[in-house]
């Protein structure tokens, strides 16, 4: 009995087509230790089964592993970093960077150089292109890459910020033939290829292209027990009290499986800030909502997750389910390792 991520094939695999032919050149993003869930050996082979010729991995750690999954050219996105440990990788990997420095620290490499845009993470200074020209006879230059943020409050355009450091570049005289664009829409991308048709925008994308289809995929846990519990009864790590008679519930999915891990969320308006402070509230005196899902609504967390498992308290007058049932479980996909992938 295990937490499982059921998908359904061939639409899973027929969005994966509509994202390619929305995004010519598109380049597959595999990374992390979940891989969206899927696992990046199985995200690596779907991107070979798309036919793509590229495909992108977070650092030069899950490069050394996909190697062996993927046969065509491998794009590191995480920068080089000058006295970083090394990792044995094969001359079809391409390594991203970010300063003129580390550039020249890779001579022979294949290389791309990522501009500093708006997100403020790493990248590349304007200034600093210039500077690129000596340097950059030394590499392989396959291109430069803008990373985008994904809202933009202030109403600026992220088309407009690529086509300001396209200018830069062209303007330092640096050869501009590929570049690498993330969270772009497909208008934005065309727009690109019509103002500069000399210049082959390749997209990066990871979430929109595994997890775009929602309705493809299903999370479940599976029942190992079901517990009959009087109020009062002591139970669980803390031996906390029944608050009313009901059921103990253990469910597949616990902390190993990023089960009860929650990133910090940017709230915006009154109506989520609200929300929020009534689930830090309910937080206080031990009630937590899990993640798991039976009779049409989620189920309280009768302690916090365990490792392997889940323990949900449920009220006596709801039906229990039977041992070997599944639970819907709502999950984020990029924290959460499955213990299986069952296709239908």
């Amino acid at each position: 009995m295990a937490l499982t991520l059921y998908v359904e094939t061939e639409r899973w695999r027929a969005h994966h087509r509509s994202v390619l032919e929305a995004f010519p050149g598109l380049v597959p993003v595999a990374k992390g230790s979940t891989g969206y869930g899927f696992g990046n050996q199985r995200l690596a082979e779907e991107a070979a089964r798309l036919g793509c010729d590229l495909l992108a991995v977070g650092n030069a750690y899950e490069a050394a592993q996909a190697k062996d999954w993927f046969s065509g050219d491998l794009i590191v996105l995480t920068p080089y970093r000058l006295g970083e440990d090394p990792v044995p990788l094969p001359p079809r990997v391409i390594r991203t960077v970010s300063s003129v420095d580390d550039v020249r620290g890779l001579v022979g490499a294949r290389v791309v150089i990522e501009c500093m845009t708006s997100m403020r993470r790493h990248g590349i200074a304007p200034d600093d292109l210039p500077k690129l020209r000596s340097a950059v006879d030394d590499v392989r230059l396959e291109g430069f890459a803008v990373h985008l943020p994904l809202d933009r409050p202030d109403g600026s355009s992220g088309v407009e910020e690529v086509a300001w450091w396209v200018d830069q570049i062209q303007a330092a005289r640096l050869p501009l033939f590929t570049m690498f664009v993330s969270h772009l829409d497909a208008e934005g991308v065309a727009e690109l290829h019509r103002r500069y048709p000399g210049v082959r925008f390749r997209s990066r994308i990871g979430t929109r292209l595994w997890l775009g289809d929602h309705k493809a995929m299903r999370c479940r846990g599976a029942v190992l027990d079901v517990v009959p519990v009087a109020k009062g009864d002591r139970y669980g790590y803390r031996q906390l009290k029944a608050p009313q008679d009901g059921h103990l519930l253990v469910v597949a999915g616990g902390t190993a499986h990023g089960v009860g891990l929650e990133a910090p969320k940017r709230m915006h308006g009154v109506t989520p800030r609200a929300k929020s402070m009534a689930r830090a509230g309910l937080a206080v005196v031990n009630r937590t909502l899990s993640p798991f899902v039976w009779e049409g609504r989620q189920r309280w967390f009768a302690e916090p997750p365990h490792m392997q498992v889940s323990l949900l308290f449920l009220p006596g007058e709801v039906r229990p389910p039977q041992i070997g049932e599944e639970l819907t479980a709502h999950l984020r996909h990029t924290t959460t390792h499955f213990d299986r992938v069952v296709d239908l």
